[in-house]
């Protein structure tokens, strides 16, 4: 569904297939009227409308491709005189581009260029007739220069983009930033592109070719290096390079008792007869290094016995902790107890309504009272009349019990008055207990059809409301509505039907804007049970959506839900009765 404005003011919603990120996917070609039993898109786009080139439209204005065949006039923007992209069309009946009907009321006080007249952005709906027809018409391809001679409609460029041989592409290796033909790719990806993948003739790893020099200066495994010892050996990998370093005879390395306090620096070579020469030395610093070792251990053992004692105490904190533990677990079996009685006060909240309806079903021997206060009103109205012709002839008794009369008479029509008042309050909120539904679901049943139908034609009656229904005890309050004659541009030629968000009584504990997808549906009496329905998701940036400041919301909905003629001739109408359904989806619903 997308968001549009009726011709009074009032925001509606039209269905549309769901597009792509990048661009406005083809239409269906069937009327509202004509739709199957289940009109609207899936929830996902199709595969085919996926991955498809961004860019196909444009940023400004309307579609500047070049047509087979120069398109009719009706289908140019009044601004830009070209092709419209996402048409637009105002109270006066002239159609622009998106882009170029923002740019005009974006100005103040904003005309139609072609009229003159006043334009109002509530008053400008999009045209989705004229966006299937402009969208049919046939265009060669956009690589046409480059040497393509295919011919399609618009809505197939996107799909005839994504094979197309002449179309541009960018090089997918990501680094190299040119750009050419998809025919010449496979060239482009073999031999040309810098940064095509190539193998390393020391090693065999794969890598980009830009890579490759630093790849054998750096890090390949396989390539012939030098000693940086400069010994007699002339070259070798890489890779052991490392191991060399631990025999090569020119390598400067420490005596191995460096750890024990040795000194000893110099070549590899030298260093056995170091160790040979330095035997008893080195002996010698190993005893020493040992005797300190032993005095660290018996300082270590000293303050492993001072830790021994602390245990106990620690163990008994562990217990303290434990008892702590404990008494928490305790208090959350209380907190979970207060949970469950919380939840069973709410299921009480429903029979408290059961109590209330029978309340006001105790409230019909009022009725009766009525009709008593009725005939004491007759008979009393019938003894003034007497008293009136016996009082022509006069005594004062006489007339001093009239006048008695008469305050006892407006006395009981005071009586009378509230009573009706009070009667006619209950009766009207039974009504609506009696019908009220707590679980996103309304069936609206619609009697008199035919005599509503000549009311709303004859602008006596042209709309009717449903009686609320919530999404649950504590839930949104909604209603439907519904113009027999049409709204809008439904108007005398279909039945629209709208849905509206009530001020609730809960509002205030309820997440705002509403989100919860709607279902529209009219109910087939017959035993087809092809029901016509419609679906859409709330815009959470449009004023129907919003928490209710007034008793409603701006109704939402579509103007042309269903054709007059399609309603009258099938099996929708029984017995001078329709049925209309309206469900709200309340599976994602927080409590409150």
């Amino acid at each position: 569904m997308s968001a549009g404005r009726s011709s009074d003011g009032r925001e509606v919603q039209i269905p549309l297939q769901q597009v792509a990120p990048s661009l406005v996917p083809p239409l269906s070609a069937a009327p509202p009227s004509h739709r199957p039993a289940n009109p609207w898109p899936p929830s996902e786009p199709p595969a085919s409308q996926q991955g498809v080139p961004a860019g196909f439209l444009p940023l400004h204005g309307g579609f500047r491709d070049h047509f087979v065949e120069t398109p009719e006039s009706k289908y140019c923007c009044e601004a830009c005189r070209l092709v419209l992209c996402q048409p637009r069309q105002t109270e006066c009946g002239h159609r622009f581009c998106q882009s170029c009907i923002s740019d005009l009321l974006s100005h103040q006080n904003p005309v139609c260029p072609a009229d003159m007249e006043p334009l109002f952005k509530d008053k400008i709906f999009r045209d989705v007739c004229c966006h299937r027809e402009i969208m049919a018409l046939k265009v060669h391809c956009r690589s046409e220069a480059n040497g393509c001679q295919e011919q399609m409609s618009l809505q197939q460029i996107p799909d005839h983009l994504n094979v197309c041989p002449f179309y541009e592409v960018p090089c997918p290796l990501g680094k190299c930033k040119e750009r050419m033909m998809r025919k010449d790719m496979p060239d482009h990806l073999s031999w040309k592109c810098k940064h095509r993948e190539t193998t390393c003739e020391f090693c065999s790893s794969k890598m980009p070719l830009t890579d490759l020099q630093k790849h054998k200066e750096t890090v390949c495994p396989a390539f012939p290096v030098s000693c940086p010892n400069h010994c007699s050996l002339s070259s070798l990998p890489r890779s052991e390079l490392c191991s060399h370093q631990h025999d090569c005879p020119k390598a400067h390395v420490n005596c191995h008792f460096v750890r024990y306090g040795c000194t000893f620096k110099g070549l590899n070579q030298d260093l056995r007869q170091h160790e040979s020469t330095f035997a008893a030395e080195h002996l010698r610093m190993m005893a020493s290094r040992s005797c300190s070792l032993e005095n660290k251990v018996e300082e270590v053992k000293g303050e492993l016995t001072e830790r021994y004692k602390v245990l106990p105490a620690l163990s008994s904190r562990l217990s303290e902790l434990e008892n702590q533990m404990e008494e928490l677990r305790e208090k959350n079996r209380q907190t979970e107890q207060k949970v469950t009685a919380m939840q069973k006060v709410m299921s009480s909240h429903s029979e408290k309504l059961l109590d209330l309806e029978l309340e006001l079903r105790s409230l019909h021997p009022l009725r009766d009272d009525m009709e008593n206060l009725r005939g004491n009103l007759d008979n009393v109205r019938t003894r003034l009349s007497a008293l009136e012709q016996g009082g022509r002839s006069g005594t004062g008794s006489t007339t001093q019990t009239l006048t008695s009369l008469e305050t006892e008479l407006k006395r009981q029509d005071d009586m009378l008055s509230v009573h009706e008042i009070r009667l006619a309050d209950m009766d009207l909120r039974f009504q609506v207990l009696e019908t009220a539904s707590y679980n996103g679901t309304l069936i609206w049943k619609i009697r008199d059809y035919k005599r509503r139908k000549q009311d709303a034609v004859a602008a006596k009656t042209l709309s009717l409301y449903s009686q609320p229904f919530y999404t649950g005890y504590f839930g949104y309050k909604m209603c439907a509505r519904v113009y027999l004659n049409g709204d809008g541009m439904g108007k005398g030629t279909h039945l629209s039907l709208f849905f509206v968000v009530m001020r609730g009584e809960y509002d205030a504990l309820l997440p705002w804007p509403f989100k919860q997808k709607v279902t529209l549906m009219l109910m087939d009496q017959g035993p087809s049970r092809k029901h016509l329905g419609d679906a859409f998701k709330p815009d959470p940036n449009s004023s129907s959506f919003r928490r209710p400041s007034a008793e409603m919301n701006i109704a939402s909905g579509c103007p042309l839900f269903v054709s007059q003629s399609v309603l009258e001739t099938g099996s929708y109408i029984k017995d001078d009765t329709i049925f209309i359904k309206v469900t709200v989806d309340t599976s994602d619903l927080p409590d409150p």
